[in-house]
This record gives C-alpha cells, sequence and structure tokens, in this order.
C-alpha cells in the first residue's frame, strides 16, 4: 500500500482506579509520546488538558506525516488513485481500532474530529433515543466544559434529570 500502518501503544491494560497502577507501565507509554521527554520548570512534563488538545505518541505523528506527504485525498469521495489510497488507510484504521476494542464489525467505529464531537454525537443520537423524562443522567463535578452542556440540553428537552456526582478535597469522586 502506502507505507503506512498502525502501531499499537500502551493498550487497555490493568489499570486500577485509585491504585497503584500495578500493571501499567507509565513509563513505557512516556517513550511513545516525543513531547514528554521535555522537562518544565526542572520537571517532566505531565499534560492534563487533554480536553483541549491530545498529545501524539511517535507511531501517530509518522502515521500522519506519510498521510499528508503521500496520499492526502477525500475518502469515500473520488475515484483516482489518491483517493482510493486514502480511503483505503482510513477502512484499514477502522479495522484496526476494531480488533483493538474486539468491536463485532468496523461499522461500529465511528471517528469523529475529537472528544467535544463525540460526546454530541453521543448526546444527541442515543440519548434522544433513550434517555426520557424521569431519567437521570449522572456526570461528575470534574467534567470539562464539553461533558456538561450537552447532557444539560440532553436532559433540558427530554425532561430527565441532571445529576453532578460531587468531589472531596483531593479531587476524588465522592461514590455514595
Amino acid at each position: 500500500m502506502t507505507g503506512l500502518r498502525a502501531s499499537r501503544i500502551g493498550g487497555p491494560g490493568p489499570i486500577e482506579v485509585g491504585g497503584t497502577g500495578a500493571g501499567y507501565d507509565v513509563a513505557r507509554v512516556r517513550e511513545d509520546f516525543p513531547i514528554l521527554r521535555r522537562q518544565v520548570r526542572g520537571r517532566p512534563l505531565v499534560y492534563l488538558d487533554n480536553a483541549a488538545t491530545t498529545q501524539k505518541p511517535q507511531a501517530v505523528i509518522d502515521a500522519l506525516g506519510g498521510y499528508y506527504s503521500g496520499i492526502n485525498s477525500n475518502v469515500h469521495r473520488g475515484v483516482h488513485q489518491l483517493s482510493e489510497l486514502a480511503t483505503e488507510a482510513f477502512e484499514a484504521a477502522r479495522e484496526t481500532v476494531r480488533a483493538y476494542f474486539n468491536a463485532s464489525a468496523v461499522e461500529e467505529i465511528i471517528f469523529t474530529r475529537n472528544a467535544t464531537e463525540g460526546i454530541n454525537l453521543v448526546a444527541a443520537t442515543f440519548g434522544r433515543a433513550n434517555v426520557g423524562e424521569g431519567d437521570e443522567v449522572l456526570i461528575s463535578a470534574m467534567e470539562h466544559h464539553s461533558n456538561i452542556v450537552p447532557w444539560q440540553m440532553l436532559c433540558e428537552a427530554s425532561g430527565a434529570r441532571l445529576r453532578v456526582a460531587p468531589i472531596d478535597d483531593r479531587g476524588e469522586l465522592i461514590l455514595e
């Protein structure tokens, strides 16, 4: 094809919520992200603003560079060679994601531009079809704005109640 390939990084291995993270090699995952080699004020960079911009692992940087320099074209929109190659790469990526998450079919895999668009899509489609009067939608007090407004709008339109799980002084969810 074009030399583009997916590379599995990290993975949904065992992560203990509130635990030590045993079984999840954070140092190994950090190695995949070139920007995390930076020092900020003499300490390793820790980037937590992922709702706005997510840092990319080297495999993604390489794949994007290969795409833009080799096959950049419309996906599913043309009959010329570049479009066919771009479509092939796009569908191969969907298959990789399908296999990674053990989805039943590639049609279950939907790419959006970002988390905000994905949340809006879920609230507007699944939410409208399944959330109604008397239902409750639960979010946490630590949500990014983009994960509050779609649920507020859904609850207002459907008659559901939006509930917010509080956090304690350490920033941990209070689940009782």
